[in-house]
């Protein structure tokens, strides 16, 4: 969840949460004057999150959903964010806001279903399952609910499904996940379907089929048997055919969820009321109790966090998005026991890292230098601290299965603010010479300008004449995921979209997906790597899992395409007047999904 490139299940791929320009750390070791019990966020707990996610039947699938306890209905939630949504349009969603919003209005085949533990299943969401395999799963089959509709009243058939899959090939989508049209159509999946569905051409039934109004079946050449997990990602979501305005659709979708848009003024509000075409019977994760949400896209992270400690008016109604709580006011909300209970809490599958644009930088020596150079503990403290983070080791983060806490080839946990004179000796080999310039192009939030700073202070200070290049937060991936960007080095957050390393490894360090709009930022193609990646990928889990190591070690040891910064974690405030506020393992957020008002 993008994303970060909140690519997130969590889809997650990009976080697209804040910093903060201060730059003084805020969790209990930092010598504060918080009273708070430090009950930060470990690996431990981000072990939990490992467990494979189940696939669920028909009756898991049927709805409503398990009714949270105390819910009442009406009223509006205050929605806060610094900026706008990156996108609307369900093919262009793979960023960790849009994937928090897609819940709300998007429904897909399938979706997660969380329970009170945090354990996830794959249910249908308008398909009456998780899916049935045959053939080895080389082919799956989806039967859709009856009852769906959009907002308008329109009846959602196969032939829907059928033109959300096939919109995807045309490059009206450009920044959404490609796991699908690659699976079914190889790599260079464009080709196959060049202009989409938009000339009457469709892809043959013996990749897509639809036999029936109430049938969709998909047809691989290898067993794909994470495709009930893909498809509930949010970039998966179902646009109607008769609805789709091409690129306009990103600025007005048609919603199948419980809510619609009612209002939206572009980088300033947008106000979501009942969609009354939504049925509770047909859906078993989503609820519908509160009459709408109110987001005001202006609210900075500070701002956020000032109006929900004070808890006053408007606030005791409001969330954090997918902001997290000012790390500059981080000791005054942990040491306020009132503050503190109404915070959630969690470890996130992102990895901060800094990417080298392996076009511009091709030595590896002076990548090496640079990730030497950084001082990830203050990467860390500047974004909350042990509430914040943790000095992340290799590229896989601490929520994936098999995780080794130990690894750590650039001896980042003995020297966690870096190690500067290894930098320069290698940077003296390398030849560089002092004042070269480097291109640093980062994102215009408050945690992105707090990273500029330390970075190119560090990078100053072994020679470098960093040139800082700031980049509009709506639009930080797109213009980085050009292959002909003109940057040297930009960070990045990435989180699996399922618990799985083939949903880091393979999107962001695959030769093959070296293209405009790809998250492969850094361009590497290795050809060790990319046999590893084919290899892991038609292997068992356990057998895979070692293949993923193999590949994970390759990667960062010896081409370092990306410097491994932080861990990410979460921590999110909300008003008193909030009911159902959880951590969700699947968003990485708090849950949208069974939020109330107690006082409506």
């Amino acid at each position: 969840m993008k994303p970060i490139r909140t690519r997130t299940v969590r889809a997650i791929a990009v976080a697209l949460v804040a910093g903060s320009l201060t730059l003084t750390a805020c969790s209990s070791e930092s010598g504060s004057n918080n009273k708070g019990k430090d009950d930060a966020k470990s690996q431990k707990d981000a072990a939990k999150q490992q467990d494979p996610v189940a696939y669920g039947d028909a009756a898991a699938s049927n709805g409503p959903a398990e009714e949270v306890a105390g819910a009442k209905p009406g009223g509006f939630i205050s929605v806060y964010m610094q900026s706008d949504l990156t996108h609307m349009d369900p093919g262009q969603i793979y960023v960790s806001d849009a994937g928090q919003f897609s819940n709300l209005i998007h429904r897909g085949l399938t979706n997660f279903q969380e329970d009170k533990d945090g354990n996830l299943t794959v249910v249908g969401d308008i398909a009456t399952d998780s899916g049935k395999s045959s053939e080895g799963g080389k082919t799956w089959t989806f039967e859709l609910k009856d009852g769906i509709k959009d907002e308008d009243g329109k009846a959602i058939t196969s032939a829907d499904v059928r033109h959300t899959i096939e919109r995807l090939y045309s490059k009206v989508i450009f920044d959404g996940p490609t796991f699908v049209q690659s699976w079914l159509s190889g790599n260079d999946y464009r080709k196959a379907l060049p202009d989409g569905p938009y000339k009457g051409k469709h892809l043959p039934d013996s990749v897509l089929e639809t036999p029936d109004d109430k049938t969709v079946v998909f047809h691989f050449d290898q067993p794909r048997p994470d495709l009930p997990q893909a498809l509930a990602m949010a970039g998966y979501s179902i646009v109607p055919e008769k609805a789709d305005t091409k690129e306009k659709y990103d600025k007005a979708p048609k919603s199948l969820g419980p809510y619609k848009i009612a209002e939206h003024k572009p980088g300033k509000s947008m106000k979501l009321v009942k969609n009354d075409q939504w049925d509770a019977k047909t859906d078993a994760v989503r609820h519908q109790y509160v009459d709408g949400y109110n987001f005001s896209s202006t609210v900075g992270q500070p701002s956020q966090t000032k109006r929900l400690i004070a808890d006053q008016g408007e606030a005791k109604n409001a969330i954090q998005f997918t902001d997290s709580v000012d790390p500059a006011q981080m000791s005054t909300v942990i040491g306020d026991a009132d503050a503190k209970k109404r915070t959630i809490q969690g470890y996130q599958p992102y990895v901060w890292q800094l990417n080298f644009n392996l076009d511009r930088i091709k030595d590896k020596k002076i990548r090496d230098a640079i990730t030497y150079a950084i001082p990830n503990q203050s990467m860390v403290q500047a974004d909350g601290g042990r509430y914040g983070g943790e000095v992340a080791g290799g590229l896989l983060a601490p929520t994936l299965p098999n995780f080794d806490p130990t690894y750590d080839p650039f001896g980042k946990l003995k020297k966690p603010n870096g190690d500067p004179e290894k930098a320069k000796a290698l940077l003296k080999e390398a030849g560089v010479k002092e004042g070269t310039k480097l291109s640093y192009a980062y994102s215009n939030t408050p945690r992105g300008q707090a990273q500029m700073v330390i970075i190119k202070d560090a990078l100053n200070k072994i020679g470098y004449d960093v040139q800082a290049k700031e980049i509009d937060r709506a639009s930080f991936y797109e213009q980085i995921g050009k292959l002909k960007n003109p940057y040297d080095i930009y960070m990045t957050g990435w989180g699996q979209d399922w618990p799985s390393a083939s949903t880091v490894i393979t999107p962001v360090y695959d030769g093959e997906l070296v293209a405009d709009g790809a998250s492969n930022y850094s361009h590497i193609n290795d050809k060790q790597v990319n046999d590893l990646i084919k290899k892991a990928l038609t292997q068992e889990p356990e057998e895979a899992a070692k293949t993923w190591e193999q590949a994970h070690h390759r990667i960062v040891e010896e081409i370092n395409p990306a410097a491994p910064v932080y861990y990410s974690k979460q921590i999110q405030l909300y008003g008193s007047n909030i009911g159902g506020a959880t951590y969700s393992n699947e968003s990485s957020y708090i849950n949208i999904n069974d939020l109330y008002l107690k006082q409506p």
